[in-house]
């Protein structure tokens, strides 16, 4: 074994568990429960430049020979959710106390990151899982209502369908072809051959389910109502890109064949219309982000009917804008002692007048999110569909885009909320540290926004 391959092309990882392993010794060590945040801030930091250093440099590896290799898109990937983490890390002081909510979520990236290095479904399946099972725990973690437990046991209990869909799907592979590795997929969607069809399509749905796509999506508004505001941003921008940068390496370079493109184009094309639709009729902010989020999974899921050189471009292009624009809503929230009542849309009424700074940036992050221009969000829209377009399925890329239509008109509710209602007469505290989330969210945001072209040639 070479060390010294271990030791650099799993350098994020190896910074992640040094943080975590300090912070339970911390703990131990302490007579009272230490302030985690700056120990987790401080290791997000150090994962997040390294993981930037390898991508620059172009650094590439096998650190474990078939079972996990390293590149630069890899390294990108782990940049892009280690930069996000730190502003929800911000945004955890004061709703999560104690080091052990940072703890769990050091070692969900931990997954995180071994899945975008993965190069066998075991490496794979272990990553998803410790990506997935803190963030369990981190769900019923504040427990601010009878919601949070119901929510997190229905979140387990549709996340381990998830990871039984998956096993089935890799061993009819397995069967299919005769090997563990992850090219076995790429592999089965050109066999033809039942076995083959069977494995891939729910390996599949396994990240249908894990993305929240429809009709696998029942988990995610319980889950985003029932968490906390760093909680419910951490799962929407976060874990959604960890799952979504991992299909891309599962597919690898391989199309779509087109005896599969009926159901990988419809179940997304559903997921645009009814998570829009949905979110239309909710009240609760967390939950309309959950019917958004769903919407937007299909928006992503769509990128892999285009041309396999396209699509980690188009993918990373879109989990940053949008993981940008959901930490940045989520920063500009007002706080409340009553989680429930400051959770309801109304909370936001005549949020202008009182905190201007906060309805504005919430105001950039709902255009962005609607896909409007200027905003990162549209570029990441049009990437999408042309990337589908290019491959030939002009009407699928039609049909998006009136689906895409449909999410206008509960993201500029909030907007009427946040600068047309009247003001309550209310003092509306501001979240500790939301100011230092929302300043790392909007630099990014502003440099997407006006030169998306340096990014795009990097990636």
């Amino acid at each position: 074994m070479n060390w010294q391959a271990v030791f650099i092309g799993m350098l994020p990882e190896h910074l992640l568990l040094a943080g975590a392993l300090l912070l339970i010794v911390v703990e131990l060590l302490s007579r009272r429960p230490p302030d985690g945040l700056p120990l987790a801030l401080a290791t997000l930091a150090a994962a997040f430049l390294a993981a930037l250093w390898l991508a620059a440099t172009g650094h590439a590896g096998e650190p474990f020979p078939g079972q996990l290799t390293v590149d630069p898109a890899a390294f990108a990937g782990k940049a892009v959710m280690l930069g996000l983490a730190i502003p929800v890390a911000l945004l955890a002081r004061g709703e999560l106390e104690g080091p052990r909510p940072y703890l769990l979520l050091l070692f969900s990236l931990y997954g995180a990151c071994l899945t975008l290095s993965a190069d066998s479904f075991l490496t794979l399946f272990i990553g998803l899982e410790l990506l997935s099972l803190p963030v369990y725990v981190l769900v019923m973690a504040g427990m601010r209502g009878p919601g949070s437990a119901e929510a997190a046991l229905k979140y387990l209990v549709l996340g381990g369908t998830a990871s039984a869909m998956l096993l089935m799907g890799a061993s009819l592979l397995l069967g299919a072809t005769g090997t563990l590795a992850i090219a076995s997929f790429a592999a089965g969607l050109g066999a033809g051959t039942p076995l083959a069809t069977a494995g891939v399509l729910l390996v599949v749905a396994a990240f249908f389910l894990k993305g929240a796509v429809v009709p696998f999506h029942a988990w995610a508004p319980d889950a985003y109502q029932g968490a906390t505001v760093p909680v419910t941003a951490y799962m929407a921008a976060i874990v959604k890109a960890g799952v979504l940068l991992a299909a891309v390496r599962l597919f690898g370079e391989a199309g779509v064949p087109p005896a599969l493109v009926a159901p990988i184009a419809l179940l997304p094309l559903v997921s645009m219309a009814w998570g829009n639709l949905a979110a239309i009729r909710q009240s609760s902010f967390r939950r309309m982000i959950a019917y958004s989020s769903i919407a937007h999974a299909g928006y992503l899921f769509f990128a892999f009917l285009g041309a396999p050189e396209g699509r980690f471009e188009a993918v990373a292009f879109y989990v940053i804008a949008y993981g940008l624009m959901n930490v940045l809503a989520f920063a500009a929230l007002p706080a409340g002692a009553d989680d429930a009542a400051a959770d309801r849309l109304e909370s936001l009424q005549g949020l202008y007048s009182r905190r201007p700074y906060a309805a504005i940036t919430l105001g950039i992050a709902m255009l962005s999110l609607a896909g409007l221009p200027p905003f990162p969000g549209f570029v990441a829209k049009f990437l999408i569909f042309r990337n589908v377009m290019e491959a030939g399925y002009t009407g699928i890329a039609v049909a998006g885009l009136l689906a895409s239509y449909l999410g206008l008109y509960f993201y500029l509710r909030v907007l009427q909320f946040a600068f047309m209602g009247s003001a309550s007469g209310e003092t509306i505290p501001a979240r500790r540290l939301a100011l230092g989330a929302s300043l790392l969210c909007l630099i990014p945001v502003a440099l997407l926004t006006f030169f998306p072209g340096w990014l795009l040639e990097r990636l």
